[in-house]
């Protein structure tokens, strides 16, 4: 087993606010887990915490079933893939990669069939007798993971592995740590990022942490769920407004009314619009804020339920072009179009807010349930 259970647990450092507060969290046997969130928000800390490199102010944490507080990082059964490779520099790779199995004293036959099958599954076995200085970057974090595959280790925890890496072998990089953990489905895999494509992209569990405007929120989890949980069913304001790229456009208004299955809402300075939201434990009158990402505004849809606005940036990139609206003094609106869009700067469109696609959040930030949802 290769469980992961965060029960209540704190973190603070002597009389400062708690970095981590009330961490109750369980990542399954084999389950690749992405924590993410703003810096400052507890990530690597909490990654940290897995490793033993950082002591647990109180609540428990538990490996395998078995409670870790007080094991020392030797003892856990985890392997670490650091942001900065952490290489030996007079070592080859070889060496590097062998270096802890030679700590633990393991068999030389042994040593060296692991090193060259990690070696084969990483492509570097034609760099063994190479030292880190004569190797790209990408490649040297691939040695930096060859290092921790050899251990067979219950968990890998990648704090940031690909940081240091240009985009290229980032996008290269990221399939590998994709296939390796395909390849092994037995280990628990826990990555820090703040990369939402690497998040998006790795995870089958997304750990979203607050830093948090009020104190009691800072380092708190602010949702736990699939990726594409997160994306079309957001929690709340922070998760909404932090998952996706460009961000969630959030429109301020008033609720009308709440009919069966349907939101009324008035738009500060704008259009009287329906969503697809249950509203019912709010009073008319209250003051809401509607969600619509870029991709599900539908642009050139003009009718009662569409806003008007003036292009003023456009953004092509290649298979798709981001629409960037000035609605007079409102915040600006982020529309996704076509790839082959004509719009330019100065011209004026319409936005569709189709019912389904909204997202209706109530005035301490707390998502209202949605009644039409889209995939998840």
């Amino acid at each position: 087993m290769t469980s992961i259970v965060f029960q209540d647990v704190h973190k603070a450092y002597g009389d400062l606010p708690a970095v981590l507060r009330g961490v109750n969290l369980e990542l399954s046997d084999g389950e690749f887990a992405v924590f993410i969130g703003p810096s400052g928000c507890g990530k690597s800390t909490l990654l940290r915490m897995i490793a033993g490199l950082e002591e647990i102010t109180s609540g428990e944490l538990r490996i395998g079933g078995r409670r870790v507080n007080e094991v020392p990082p030797a003892e856990r059964g985890i392997a670490m893939v650091f942001q900065s490779y952490a290489l030996f520099p007079h070592m080859s790779v070889y060496e590097n990669m062998a270096f802890g199995l030679e700590l633990a004293k393991r068999p030389k036959a042994e040593i060296d069939a692991k090193v060259r099958a990690a070696a084969k599954t990483l492509q570097l076995d034609h760099l063994l007798d190479r030292q880190p200085k004569a190797l790209s970057g990408g490649q040297r974090q691939r040695v930096a993971i060859g290092r921790a595959i050899v251990r067979e280790p219950k968990v890998f925890l990648f704090d940031e592995p690909l940081s240091n890496l240009d985009t290229a072998l980032r996008a290269q990089t990221r399939i590998e740590i994709a296939r390796l953990h395909a390849q092994y489905a037995h280990a628990s895999m826990v990555y820090v990022t703040h990369d939402q494509v690497e998040a998006m992209t790795l995870a089958s569990k997304i750990v979203l942490l607050h830093t948090g405007k009020d104190v009691a929120e800072k380092g708190s989890l602010a949702q736990v769920g699939t990726p594409m949980e997160l994306f079309h069913r957001p929690r709340n304001l922070f998760v909404a407004g932090f998952i996706g790229s460009p961000r969630m456009n959030f429109l301020p208004g008033k609720l009308v009314s709440a009919e069966p299955a349907q939101a009324v809402v008035q738009l500060d300075g704008g259009p009287v619009i329906r969503a697809s939201v249950d509203a019912s434990r709010l009073a008319a009158g209250a003051a809401v804020t509607v969600g619509i990402r870029p991709e599900h505004a539908v642009v050139g849809q003009e009718n009662g339920q569409s806003l008007q606005g003036g292009v003023s940036l456009v953004e092509r990139l290649g298979t798709t072009t981001y629409l960037y609206l000035d609605r007079g003094g409102a915040q600006e609106f982020v529309a996704q179009a076509s790839a082959d869009s004509h719009a330019r700067p100065g011209d004026r469109l319409a936005l569709g807010l189709p019912a389904q696609a909204l997202h209706v959040f109530d005035d301490r930030g707390d998502a209202l349930p949605r009644c039409v949802d889209l995939p998840a």
